[in-house]
């Protein structure tokens, strides 16, 4: 969801120096992405907080002008609000959007956050940290349910299916994650893990998948982040005399252009018409991005069928517009697309979802448990002096039925579901890996068990709680850990550390 978080630039607010985007809330043979872009430095604001415009008081009467501009449920704004007593500007906001977040709308959706940092994200998938996403259970044990290529993690041999059974910044202080817990819950275990920056070191004792329990030094480093993974991202897998496209995107940013073209090329050359795409963990990113992967998708489109619906409040109509489905060289006409999802599963990528069902009906179906819910798109309006970048909710995403109010989730939206766990005992894209497993199954016409919407729309996926203290402890649902305020990166890459 950036560009347009949820990305097309509009061109009245291309003049305000805004771009707008989808961003979160809140798993043959393989190829690759085609090698990651060049790691770049973590940035640092170059504004300093007393520049000219960049006292609290005034950065805080600019975001709730803004608001009062912008915003997509102004009915839901206070019509004046002392911002003295509140210590930031973040703060601030919180309480403007506090009635909206009550009703389920603005899900902490609407924030402040540095230009420089997302700016590195978007262009280049820039980060800093571990290199892996984290999942806690319900039991408080903390799992590794993806590593990253040129991470710090996976290079010290931590993969998907990794317990963390311990932290620490040195192996005499190490701490149980259970005590951690105990004393501090996830806001502890975050602590914990320490800060996001190049050349934080941690002690960790880890299980691997095998029972094998080690500890090792980690020390965090800036790594670009490859939106679809070398090792397992694209897949033709053969299962039942029949072959299958795989596709896994990690996240919606620029740098995922091209490994998509390149991977629908391929299932193109091959004639293959059945596809998965695993968007489990996807929070979101640019619906520049979004809007591609649907042309990938609509060989058999007509340039005049809409993939969807940007609608702004009715004083914003001008900016109104949608984006009709541009089929290009690479694009295949899916016979049916089993998409992958979870609690992880957010904004650009439910957008990707919900706009194949008035085409596709019952032949596109989500597999695993339901989405996270969040029908609306940011647009972005930058203060450059304080690098302030102001992220305001300020339009919803309807497909080409008009459907989009899944604030609860795509569950309920779709004609087809099958209900899967995640199991980190396999990897993504592992036809063995439950989620996978099930998803084949759907493209070749066998039964399931529907995902409902009361399924939890807060982990990672999985089956309903009633059922998940019987599944191994591998295929559990998890929590995907996430600060109160997360980084870019991890608004876009949940469980990112």
């Amino acid at each position: 969801m950036r560009n347009s978080r949820f990305g097309r630039g509009l061109s009245a607010i291309a003049a305000l120096a805004m771009v707008s985007s989808c961003g979160g809330g809140g798993s043959g043979s393989t190829i690759g992405s085609g090698g990651a872009p060049t790691p770049t430095p973590s940035p640092t604001p170059t504004a300093t907080p007393t520049a000219a415009g960049c006292t609290l008081r005034e950065r805080q009467d600019w975001a709730f002008a803004q608001l009062k501009e912008w915003y997509l449920f102004p009915d839901t704004l206070p019509a004046s609000l002392d911002p003295t007593p509140y210590a930031s500007v973040e703060d601030y906001v919180d309480a403007l959007t506090a009635t909206a977040r009550a009703q389920h709308k603005d899900r902490y959706f609407t924030y402040l956050t540095s230009i420089a940092q997302e700016d590195a994200y978007y262009n280049s998938g820039s980060s800093a940290g571990l290199g892996v996403r984290l999942g806690l259970t319900s039991s408080n044990r903390l799992f590794v349910t993806e590593a990253f290529e040129g991470g710090a993690a996976l290079n010290a041999g931590i993969d998907r299916g990794t317990e963390i059974v311990a932290i620490g910044t040195s192996s005499s202080n190490l701490r149980n994650v259970s005590d951690i817990m105990a004393a501090s819950g996830s806001a502890g275990l975050i602590d914990a893990l320490g800060p996001d920056t190049a050349g934080t070191s941690r002690v960790l004792r880890i299980t691997s998948l095998t029972g094998t329990t080690s500890t090792v030094t980690v020390t965090k480093t800036a790594f670009a982040l490859d939106p679809v993974s070398s090792r397992y991202g694209v897949k033709i897998i053969s299962d039942g005399g029949q072959q299958f496209g795989y596709i896994n995107l990690r996240t919606f940013i620029n740098p995922a252009e091209q490994p998509l073209k390149d991977a629908f090329l391929r299932f193109r050359t091959n004639g293959i018409t059945n596809i998965i795409v695993d968007l489990r963990y996807n929070g979101g990113g640019l619906i520049s991005v979004a809007d591609l992967m649907g042309d990938l998708m609509g060989a058999n489109r007509a340039p005049t069928d809409v993939w969807e619906y940007m609608t702004f409040r009715p004083e914003k109509s001008a900016q109104n517009s949608n984006h009709t489905f541009t089929p290009m060289s690479q694009s295949i006409a899916p016979t049916k697309i089993a998409f992958i999802g979870g609690g992880g599963t957010a904004s650009a990528s439910e957008l990707v979802i919900n706009g194949m069902v008035p085409y596709l009906h019952a032949n596109a179906a989500l597999i695993g448990s339901n989405t996270y819910g969040k029908p609306v798109g940011q647009i972005a309006i930058d203060k450059t002096a304080c690098d302030d970048r102001f992220r305001v909710i300020a339009f919803a995403i309807q497909n080409a039925a008009h459907n989009g109010a899944y604030y609860d989730g795509l569950a309920s939206f779709m004609e087809a579901s099958c209900q899967a766990s995640d199991d980190i005992s396999y990897q993504l894209g592992d036809p063995n890996e439950q989620s996978t497993r099930r998803a084949l199954d759907y493209l070749e016409g066998k039964s399931c068990t529907a995902v409902t919407a009361s399924a939890s729309t807060s982990t990672a996926g999985g089956p309903p709680l009633a059922a998940r203290a019987q599944l191994p402890v591998t295929e559990q649902a998890r929590e995907l850990l996430t600060p109160d305020r997360p980084s870019t990166p991890q608004r876009e890459v949940p469980g990112l550390f």
